[in-house]
């Protein structure tokens, strides 16, 4: 342990916090692996190659823009982690440097190999035939050649305007009188980046268009001589906006934001190692770059097509296909029962023929898994029923994404034609999904729908839909509460959660956060959810300092979290304290982590671990332990900054038992995954879990197995079993009235025992949830829990389970797993100790 106490660590002090920049790029770096990794098939690999390029686009153009942005303003504020804008920038580069030269060489060494090995060949132009040469030239000439247009930079014409990540060829020619010419090329987006060669065999051929471009170049260049060629592409910043408080119309606003992005500074250079040095350094004259931007990379410099190959036809390449599953509460309902039926069913009418999913939704709330569970019958489901039930009254929704092809739009749109009244919240500040929800407010008004589309200072992020409904016992309203957006795309690539409720409470609520889209004010009270800009903040404050209290008392104190991002400086803060008060906290972060687990005195007591699988974990749970009481809550915020203070959010407790059992499975799973799990180091470094000796367990293989089975098993009414072998079961679900803390705060918890001895601590450790309870004078402990084991030998045993020791039997039957002879010693005295 330290020398210090609590009281004289500073926490503001920038040693205990990492940069959010170096934090992303770590993620990346996990991202990449993915396809580094050999254990995955070969066609996977290929995607995250793709999906890295896509990935460190963005960076650049959003955090690497914004931090050059700040330095040409001359900013030199310090970050929390103490780093000026520069530092932050030229760490960043140095960082993604080699990031981009593994991704070429696992390219060229690896994966290029291994295709053509696998009957899947991209060549070199020099690679192909006499006869593939001519088609090529055929398909050039006819085919490409028309879409070109070369700009050529020389007295008469100024240097060319080059658009953001296009792909580009640098041509520099010479003339009969000895004079060099510099000529942009763009390689045209609307040809297949792959062009397929005609083979004889059953081997698949490509050679990549720009390769095909620079061989005939003869054609669009005649009369003079092609010197030398380099391709090359650009990044530009993102980060260009106007200011919203004097924006006279929010539309213009994003339409000239979308304008200024084609002309904005350019962040970074790509560019063939082998390019000839005139050509490089005109660009970076030009361009105004400094050497640092300046990426030479061999191989090709961009790989985001590469996804088409990935959709080949070649499951023996590929990860077992996934089809997104009903979810087994709606999948009894047929086609025409999603709109119109008894509109004031019991609870005893479950199952009847013309039951709706507001009647299933009414008996009882549903947890929606994606992309376990299909969007579309689920999501849309409930959205269409609404569009087409004659009791609906109203429907309401927040969208920031939604596909170009949007069922949820039409779904609205529908809606509005039935005669009920529609309101959508569409956030036109979407990073670069500004110009499609431009296309969809104008639709949308165009069908008289109520839009709102925006407000100053704050952007909607919440991810929730409400339904007012006409029935037999009143005016009911249904809610959406969600973590993902309403995009069907998405919906198959991204883990997300929804729930579906009937909750009164929420329902107002929302109607308060929708009222607040098209009126003046955001309410500041709230029923059961948690809104960001107002509410959020404490509410999650005064849940971790609660656990602080407990802890402190000698109560059961844990913090179980999972998110995309943890930034807030301030909930770091308030995490380090309660690690140093002594609660538990395990938190699975995908992205970004400014909090360092595992220092001394400090956050001895924290756990970070990410997952990087198939699909991009998007989903939020937060689990507080509350001395055996336990709160669940989940929704559309990380622990950002800009998700607690500058963004419209909603996180909704969790109160039903069985979705609560669901939630703590996926938790627990995902501590418990040793294929695709990182855990994260003090310095910021992450290693990859391995099964060792054990079995793989893969959080999203089990997730997809648990949802083919409930699926398919007739009487199942959850979406997930919530249960596995290879699980454990440390999480609290429902509470247990021995130890139940008053709600209103650990201030008026119960008083303790004191039943804990220096000799419980690891079993602690292990089993953090057990609740502390008085030892019974006459149970036969003797000091001793196998004394106390071997007095009950029929009430435990040793299970199959690779993490478990002990397995008791519980009174009602059911089992409960422990890891150390004392916290099961424990457990069988609460249940069979005499009374």
């Amino acid at each position: 342990m330290t020398d210090e106490s609590p009281a004289d660590i500073d926490l503001a002090d920038p040693q205990y916090y990492l940069n959010r920049e170096l934090s992303e790029l770590a993620f990346q770096s996990r991202v990449l692996n993915e396809a580094l990794d050999d254990r995955n098939p070969l066609l996977e690999r290929v995607r995250f190659l793709s999906i890295f390029t896509k990935n460190l686009d963005e960076f650049f153009m959003k955090r690497v823009g914004g931090l050059k942005q700040q330095i040409d303003a001359g900013v030199t504020e310090r970050t929390t982690d103490g780093r000026t804008p520069r530092e932050q920038w030229e760490e960043a580069i140095d960082k993604a440097r080699p990031m981009f030269e593994r991704q070429a060489a696992c390219y060229r060494e690896e994966i290029r190999p291994a295709l053509a090995d696998a009957g899947i060949r991209i060549c070199d132009y020099d690679d192909l035939t006499p006869d593939q040469r001519a088609e090529m030239r055929d398909y050039f000439e006819l085919s490409v050649l028309p879409t070109l247009t070369p700009l050529s930079f020389d007295p008469a014409h100024p240097f060319p305007f080059i658009s953001n990540l296009s792909l580009s060829l640098a041509v520099i020619t010479r003339d009969d009188d000895g004079d060099q010419t510099f000529t942009r090329v763009k390689i045209p987006q609307n040809r297949p980046r792959l062009v397929e060669v005609d083979t004889d065999g059953d081997e698949v051929r490509y050679v990549l268009l720009e390769e095909v471009i620079r061989a005939n170049l003869d054609l669009l260049f005649p009369n003079v001589e092609v010197v030398d060629t380099a391709v090359f592409k650009l990044t530009r910043n993102a980060e260009v906006r106007r200011n919203e408080e004097v924006a006279e119309d929010l539309i213009d606003m994003i339409e000239e934001v979308l304008e200024q992005r084609r002309f904005a500074t350019v962040v970074r250079l790509e560019i063939e190692a082998d390019a000839p040095e005139a050509a490089r350094d005109l660009l970076v004259e030009q361009l105004d770059l400094d050497d640092r931007e300046v990426f030479e990379l061999r191989g090709p410099l961009d790989y985001r097509e590469l996804m088409d190959l990935a959709d080949l036809d070649r499951p023996d390449l590929s990860l077992a296909s996934w089809t997104p599953q009903p979810h087994p509460r709606f999948s009894a309902l047929g086609p025409t029962d999603a709109g119109i039926g008894s509109g004031g069913a019991s609870p005893e009418a479950a199952g009847e023929d013309g039951d709706t999913v507001f009647d299933e939704i009414r008996r009882k709330d549903v947890l929606l898994h994606h992309p376990y569970h299909s969007f579309g019958d689920t999501v849309q489901q409930f959205l269409d029923a609404a569009a087409t039930d004659p009791d609906v009254l109203a429907i309401k929704a927040a969208i920031y994404r939604t596909a170009s092809d949007s069922k949820v739009i039409e779904a609205l749109i529908d809606a509005a034609d039935n005669g009920k009244q529609v309101a959508a919240m569409v956030e036109l500040k979407a990073r670069f999904d500004e110009q499609n929800n431009l296309e969809w407010v104008r639709r949308l008004e165009e069908e008289g729908i109520h839009v709102a589309y925006g407000t100053i200072g704050l952007k909607t992020h919440t991810k929730t839909a409400l339904v007012v409904r006409e029935e037999e016992d009143g005016v009911r309203l249904y809610s959406h509460v969600a973590t993902g957006n309403y995009h069907s795309g998405t919906a198959k690539g991204y883990v997300d959660l929804g729930v579906l409720t009937a909750d009164r409470d929420i329902g107002q609520d929302l109607v308060k956060v929708f009222n607040f889209f098209t009126g003046p004010s955001l309410d500041e009270e709230f029923r059961k959810l948690l809104i960001a800009p107002v509410t959020m903040r404490n509410e999650f404050t005064k849940c971790i300092r609660r656990e602080a209290e407990h802890a402190r008392a000698g109560r059961d104190a844990r913090i179980v979290a999972k998110m995309n991002a943890l930034e807030d400086p301030g909930i770091v803060e308030e995490l380090y304290e309660a690690s140093m008060a002594g609660v538990d906290i395990d938190l699975l972060v995908r992205d970004i982590c400014r909090l360092r687990p595992g220092l001394e005195g400090v956050s001895e007591t924290v756990t970070v671990r990410s997952v990087v699988d198939r699909f991009l974990e998007h989903s939020r749970i937060f689990y507080f332990e509350n001395a055996g009481d336990p709160d669940y809550y989940v929704g559309s915020a990380d622990w950002m900054t800009r998700n607690l203070d500058k963004r419209v959010e909603a996180v909704a407790p969790v109160e039903d038992p069985d979705i609560r059992e669901q939630l703590r499975f996926v938790l627990e799973l995902g501590f418990a995954d040793n294929r695709k799990a990182w855990e994260m180091n003090a310095d910021g470094t992450y290693d990859q879990r391995a099964p060792g000796d054990d079995h793989e367990i893969s959080m999203q293989r089990i997730l997809m197995d648990q949802t083919l089975a409930a699926s398919n098993t007739p009487g199942v009414h959850r979406g997930i079993s919530a249960s596995h072998p290879d699980v454990p079961e440390t999480l609290l679900v429902e509470s247990d009235p021995s130890v139940m803390a008053p709600r209103d705060g650990a201030d008026e918890a119960r008083e303790e025992t004191d039943v804990e001895s220096d000799a419980d601590a690891d079993a602690d450790a292990e089993s953090v949830t057990e609740p502390v309870v008085e030892a019974d004078a006459g149970a036969p402990t003797n000091g001793d829990p196998q004394y106390v084991l071997d007095s009950y030998p029929e009430k435990w045993y040793v299970p199959s389970s690779r993490h478990y020791e002990y397995a008791v039997r519980t009174p009602d039957g059911d089992r409960d797993y422990r890891k150390t002879a004392e916290a099961a010693a424990r457990l069988v005295e609460k249940y069979y100790g005499e009374k």
